[in-house]
């Protein structure tokens, strides 16, 4: 096999609600939030991993197109198997390589506004209850953290491309699981509402992907 070239897919992830990627928080303060998100460890800010990006629309992929497979699926020859890497024998390496996805400058701009304005430190606290169905009562409130919608991350996917790979048959597929998830949720908590995400202003090697283009947003690097 000959690695001919990578193919580069950018973007903007826009937040149509409110996002929730759980971390982990090294010291719990009395009275503090324990459903933190995950943040930058020197900046603090909030980020996408590209773990959380790629599985998710792996799963999306296989529930389309390998209905009837285990999940995660291992057959080592189906589409999803073979871009996004298989969990068993497969025939070529992974060809889908997700980054982690970083705020925009514009929206680095509008939460440090409202860190030093309100104390809010690029989330949103949102207050969750159980409710007891006789009575209407609320019970064990608990604070959620979570990215307030519109909130936006720049996003770059790198395609391997092979000798033996079709491009376009590649970029379809990967472009078919953005639109999937778009239709889903991103993160947890996509049954409460959370986790619509918008995928805005995509470019495949510097050219627009008409279907995902949009009048408002952008790539602001």
């Amino acid at each position: 096999m000959r690695l001919e070239k990578h193919i580069i897919i950018r973007g903007v992830i826009h937040c149509l609600s409110g996002l929730r990627i759980g971390g982990a928080k090294e010291q719990l303060e009395i009275g503090g939030v324990e459903n933190n998100i995950i943040r930058h460890p020197l900046t603090k800010q909030p980020y996408i991993p590209g773990s959380s990006l790629k599985g998710k629309m792996r799963s999306l992929l296989e529930y389309k197109h390998s209905p009837n497979t285990k999940d995660p699926c291992d057959c080592g020859s189906c589409n999803v198997c073979e871009y996004f890497g298989s969990f068993g024998l497969t025939k070529a390496p992974t060809r889908v390589l997700v980054r982690d996805a970083a705020l925009t400058k514009n929206s680095q701009e509008i939460l440090q506004e409202a860190l030093f304005e309100s104390g809010i430190h690029f989330a949103e606290i949102k207050m969750e209850n159980a409710i007891e169905r006789n009575t209407g009562r609320a019970r064990s409130p608990r604070p959620i953290e979570r990215v307030p919608a519109g909130t936006e991350f720049n996003f770059e996917i790198s395609l391997r491309k092979f000798d033996f790979d079709d491009e376009r048959t590649l970029v379809d597929f990967v472009l078919e699981g953005m639109k999937l998830l778009q239709q889903d949720y991103l993160g947890s908590s996509g049954g409460r509402g959370y986790g619509q995400i918008e995928f805005r202003n995509v470019t495949v090697d510097g050219k627009f992907e008409d279907s995902f283009r949009h009048d408002a947003g952008g790539n602001d690097k």
